[in-house]
């Protein structure tokens, strides 16, 4: 009864992460994650809503997590105490290529009648060469897992093989591989729930919260999220979330929106039980302006008192802040300028101009918005080297424009360490101006393995060489810290810290590449391992101060009083719960 049936594994990028001496570099500065990118897509807890609410007891951990913050968290010994009927891994981001596949590993060794499912766009595009390692038994494909996971599910305890659930490559008995169609691509995803009272029941049924926690540091900055959409209108030609990689790999011809009606329910059971800030993930307004009216109608109706936080693809009117400022005081804009140079923003794939995006910036902060992040990304079509250093001018000249609101928040940071599969560069890289190093999955995952972020980056351009890139990484993080701590948005002491981290970074940077002139393997692999030390402090908050990205959410972040008075009206009957197994 309380044995789960299904558990959903996240791995760390790097599965020995812990023992190997592997300079990550900024790959993760700005997001929320560390290089180990502990944190899970937000798939597995709309799978795990799904399949449970079908019958199917459903179990989170976090390996990544776990092994980053316990250096004696043992993997194997953990897995061997578990008997589902089912482990699930992500293949999501291409970052967790080498880690996830370890993972799958210790469960075929530890269960080796257990089987595994893989899911995630990455895992979607790689199918075909994923089902070949011996420790994958099924792929779940497309944008939309849930249903088909629950499907499969049926199978497994029914003893049936899977030939008619849709969207699967599986393996049957005598190893043959099979591949489904590819036909369940739902336009209706209201059922599909990021429904954050799924994670607070499980943690207090398996008294387990390190388990479930998303990613490090939550629990200070317990930030959440309501999907408004599966598919994207746009196509950025890096994004292996763009409209063309939707419809490669996903077979979504359109983009599908969630109701208003749900994306709203979401956000109020959020708050019932923090105080935290709520990203609308996919900018609303691409469904329309019906549908964005609908949104902003139905949140003030509901009296949603979350601070949002939003994403905008592109520039708005004063109208509309306006209206955003009122139904949402306080709320938080991001928007990814990628580049200040127009032409290099075209040759990405996003047609509007400085002009009307620093329109969009004062009516936003004229309208009540209290943080204003952009986003700037190295290693575009177009872009050069000195074309990296005007983007801090830019930055800077932005700053000095709106120093007197002292919200406005630039990161400048590499697109790495890959190019999306899946994405336009990656099945086009000439014509975008791209030379892909690796392309196979197998090639991606020897790549992680490498000791340093330069020797992983899978791509160079025409314009920046893959030295050049990271160069430029660590030359632009150095001078728009010297901006910040000018213009006041970052203390002294944490610009010091900022620039000795850079310094030390270049320095073992340099150090690796020293070693790895080294002609004997053994002693290559001593030297590396002697670094380890530095290597793992090079590689957080490199080229500006993790906590930058973080909104304040003051001292009461979980509403105590309201998640308790939820759990003694559910936990009666939550606990009468009968599993299937």
């Amino acid at each position: 009864m309380f044995e789960p049936a299904f558990v959903l594994l996240h791995a760390p990028s790097v599965y020995d992460f812990r023992e190997r001496s592997i300079l990550f570099g900024p790959v993760s500065d700005v997001v929320p994650s560390s290089p180990v990118f502990e944190m899970y897509p937000i798939g597995f807890t709309s799978i795990a809503e799904y399949v449970q609410r079908h019958g199917y007891r459903t179990k989170i951990i976090n390996l990544a997590l776990r092994m980053l913050n316990d250096p004696a968290y043992d993997v194997p010994a953990v897995l061997r105490k578990l008997h589902p009927r089912a482990f699930g891994i992500d293949l999501h981001w291409m970052p967790h290529a080498q880690g996830s596949v370890e993972v799958a590993r210790v469960c075929k060794q530890v269960h080796p009648d257990i089987p595994v499912v893989f899911g995630g766009l990455s895992a979607s595009y790689f199918h075909e060469e994923l089902i070949q390692y011996d420790a994958v038994d099924y792929v779940v494909r497309g944008d939309s897992a849930e249903e088909p996971m629950r499907q499969l599910l049926d199978c497994i305890a029914q003893g049936r093989e899977p030939a008619d659930v849709p969207n699967l490559t599986w393996k049957d008995a005598a190893g043959q591989v099979h591949v489904n169609p590819l036909t369940w691509v739902p336009d209706d995803v209201d059922g599909y729930k990021l429904d954050y009272t799924y994670v607070v029941e499980a943690v207090v049924r398996d008294r387990d919260l390190k388990s479930y926690v998303p990613f490090d540091g939550w629990l200070d900055y317990p930030a959440t999220a309501a999907f408004t959409c599966r598919g994207c209108t746009r196509g950025c030609v890096t994004c292996g979330g763009s409209a063309a990689a939707f419809r490669r790999v996903t077979n979504r011809g359109r983009i599908v929106y969630r109701s208003p009606e749900a994306v709203i329910r979401d956000i109020k059971s959020v708050e019932r039980f923090t105080r935290a800030p709520v990203f609308i993930l996919g900018d609303f307004r691409q469904a329309g302006d019906e549908y964005a009216d609908r949104l902003l109608t139905l949140a003030e109706r509901e009296r949603v008192r979350a601070q949002i936080m939003m994403e905008f693809f592109g520039p708005a009117d004063e109208a509309f802040m306006q209206r955003v400022g009122r139904v949402f005081p306080n709320f938080v804009l991001e928007i990814s300028l990628e580049s200040h140079d127009e032409a290099v923003r075209r040759a990405f794939g996003k047609p509007y101009d400085n002009a009307a995006i620093e329109a969009t910036m004062q009516y936003a902060l004229e309208a009540g918005c209290s943080r204003l992040d952009l986003f700037f990304m190295i290693g575009l079509p177009l872009q050069t080297y000195q074309s990296v250093l005007d983007t801090v001018d830019y930055c800077e000249m932005l700053l000095e424009r709106f120093k007197d609101y002292g919200c406005v928040f630039p990161f400048v940071a590499p697109m790495a360490p890959f190019l999306d599969p899946g994405s336009l560069a990656f099945e086009n890289p000439d014509r975008y101006g791209y030379r892909l190093i690796h392309r196979t999955l197998e090639e991606h995952r020897q790549a992680l393995l490498q000791p340093s972020w330069k020797y992983t980056l899978n791509y160079e351009t025409q314009w920046l060489t893959r030295d050049e890139i990271v160069q430029a990484s660590y030359e632009a993080g150095r001078r728009l810290n010297r901006v910040k701590e000018r213009l006041g948005l970052i203390d002294a002491a944490t610009a010091a810290d900022v620039a000795a981290r850079i310094d030390q970074a270049q320095a073992v940077l340099a150090r690796i590449d020293a070693v790895m002139a080294e002609p004997d393997p053994a002693a290559r692999d001593a030297q590396l391992a002697a670094l380890k030390a530095q290597v793992d402090e090079s590689s957080i908050s490199t080229i500006c101060e993790k906590k930058e990205l973080n909104v304040p959410v003051g001292l009461l972040r979980i509403n105590v009083p309201r998640t308790v008075a939820y759990f003694a009206r559910r936990w009666a009957g939550l606990a009468l719960g009968v599993f299937r197994r």
